[in-house]
C-alpha cells in the first residue's frame, strides 16, 4: 500500500498592489467540489487587515481619480486583453473551487469579458450636462464625479462574472474597489487582482480582500468606504442595504435573483 497526499494552498488577499497573508490568524478550507477534499487554505482578514486596505484604497482614490479619460480606458482594454488571454486559466479556477463544468466557467466569463469591453467605453459616458437659461440669466452645469472607495460583495455561484459586473465599471469612473469574494471560491479573484496590475493600474486601485461575516461587517460601518455594491440572497441583501445606508453609503444590492419557467398544461413532462 502506497500512502498518497492531498496538497493544499494557501490563498492569501492582494492588497495595495501585492499579495499578502495579512495580519489574520484565522483561516478557513477551501474544498474542490468534485473530490470534496480540502483544496487550499483561505486566511481571513481582521480588523488591521480591513484598515490596511481601506487606507490603500482611500489613499489610491484621490490619485486615480484625477487621471485622465483617456489613461484609465487604456489600463482597461489592456486589462480586457489580458482576461481573454487567460480565460482557460479563470475557468480552471472556477471549476475546481465551485464545480461548474468548464464551457460553463468559460461561458460567465465571456459575459465578464463585456462588461469591460462597455467600460472601456466610458469617455462617452461620463459626460457631463449643459443646459442654457433654465431661467433668466441662470446656466446650469452638471458634472460626473468619483465616489471615492466602493466595495463588492459577491456571491459563489459566479465567482468572474459577478466582480466584473461591479470592478471595471468602479475603476473606469474614477474609484478605488474593495473585493469581498465568496469564502468558497476565491482563487480567481486573486488571478482578477493579478492581471489588473499586468494592465497598469495603480497600486490600491484594485484590493481583494477575503473574510466572513466579520470582514462584510466591517465594509459596510467603515468611514472611509462610500459605496457598497451587493448580489446574494434577498435576506443578506436586505440586511446589507439597511446596515450600508444606515451609515450614509451609496448601496447597490441585488438579492434572490430567480429564473422563472411557465410550464404549459400541453407540455410533455417526460
Amino acid at each position: 500500500m502506497t500512502a498518497t497526499t492531498t496538497e493544499t494552498t494557501t490563498i492569501n488577499h492582494f492588497i495595495n498592489g501585492a499579495e499578502t497573508a495579512g495580519e489574520g490568524t484565522r483561516t478557513q478550507p477551501v474544498y474542490n467540489p468534485a473530490t470534496g477534499k480540502v483544496s487550499g487554505e483561505l486566511r481571513l482578514a481582521n480588523r488591521v487587515d480591513l484598515d490596511a486596505t481601506v487606507a490603500a484604497a482611500r489613499k489610491a482614490a484621490d490619485s486615480w481619480g484625477d487621471i485622465s479619460l483617456a489613461k484609465r480606458t487604456a489600463v482597461l482594454f489592456k486589462f480586457r486583453e489580458l482576461v481573454a488571454a487567460h480565460l482557460d486559466d479563470l475557468a480552471q479556477l472556477i471549476t475546481a473551487e465551485h464545480g461548474k463544468v468548464l464551457s460553463d466557467a468559460k461561458g460567465e466569463i465571456g459575459r465578464g469579458l463585456e462588461v469591460i469591453e462597455y467600460a472601456c467605453g466610458i469617455p462617452s459616458l461620463v459626460k457631463g450636462d449643459y443646459s442654457d437659461q433654465v431661467s433668466t440669466g441662470i446656466d446650469v452645469f452638471s458634472f460626473r464625479e468619483p465616489l471615492g472607495v466602493v466595495a463588492g460583495i459577491t456571491p459563489f455561484n459566479f465567482p468572474v462574472m459577478v466582480p466584473l459586473w461591479m470592478a471595471p465599471m468602479a475603476i473606469a469612473t474614477g474609484n478605488a474597489f474593495i473585493l469581498k469574494p465568496s469564502e468558497r471560491d476565491p482563487s480567481a479573484s486573486m488571478l482578477l487582482a493579478k492581471l489588473w496590475k499586468q494592465a497598469g493600474l495603480p497600486d490600491g486601485v484594485f484590493q481583494v480582500l477575503h473574510g466572513d461575516k466579520e470582514t462584510v461587517e466591517g465594509l459596510l460601518t467603515h468611514p472611509d468606504v462610500d459605496g457598497i455594491s451587493f448580489v446574494g440572497s434577498t435576506p443578506i441583501a436586505q440586511y446589507v442595504h439597511e446596515t450600508a445606508t444606515k451609515h450614509g453609503k451609496r448601496v447597490q444590492a441585488l438579492g434572490g435573483a430567480k429564473n422563472h419557467a411557465i410550464v404549459m398544461p400541453d407540455a410533455d413532462l417526460d
